[in-house]
């Protein structure tokens, strides 16, 4: 199964509750931090949700 690697490019003070709780669901807790993860439903949904201040890359 192939991964994701994200990695967080926009600060998350001032952002919505729900936007902030799905980058640390990520694993996102400062811009620059990155994470590895499955290329799932579930992580494409997260993605999906914050990917305005995210970037993602295929592994």
């Amino acid at each position: 199964m192939a991964n994701l690697k994200i990695k967080l490019t926009k600060s998350l003070s001032g952002r919505l509750e729900k936007h902030i709780a799905t980058a640390k669901s990520l694993g996102l807790k400062k811009i620059g931090s990155e994470t590895i993860q499955p290329d799932n439903p579930q992580t494409r949904g997260k993605i999906e949700k914050i990917k305005y201040m995210i970037e993602v890359t295929e592994e």
